[in-house]
């Protein structure tokens, strides 16, 4: 089954859409809540980090007999540090994201924590692709 999903820039309020629907739609298929509750996680801090930094982008999600695969890709201002992006508690959320309680520098590590295959390419200037398996 594949899925695709469009995230809005700056759409606080529709944020985790994608991924609540894609949780919902695994549910519907039985599939064990730990695994649901790691690609629910993961997807979302990459689709609220797509919200806060990028301009929107896509989701592209599949699942598969052995695993759930999702893709996410942005043509946002890219990551200029891949190594620091990855640290705990780093973060570059504008004011206006963490007054509304986001930009903990929680999000790529919590994808990393979440994925049993977690990559992240960045070209600084030309956006993100965020590519995150768990297996079934």
């Amino acid at each position: 089954m594949k899925l695709n999903y469009a995230v809005l820039e700056g759409e606080f309020v529709r944020a985790g859409e994608a991924s609540g629907n894609l949780k919902k739609i695994l549910k519907q298929l039985g599939l064990p809540p730990e695994t649901i509750r790691k690609i629910a996680v993961a997807m979302y801090e990459a689709e609220i980090n797509m919200v806060i930094h990028a301009n929107g982008g896509s989701v592209d999600a599949e699942i598969l007999p052995d695993k759930i695969c999702v893709i996410l890709q942005d043509t946002g201002p890219g990551i200029p540090d891949l190594e620091l992006a990855k640290k705990e508690g780093f973060s570059t959320a504008s004011p206006a994201a963490r007054a509304l309680g986001f930009g903990a520098g929680m999000g790529i590590p919590n994808m990393m924590k979440n994925s049993d295959f977690f990559n992240l390419e960045s070209e600084v200037g030309r956006g993100t692709t965020v590519t995150i398996h768990v297996n079934l």
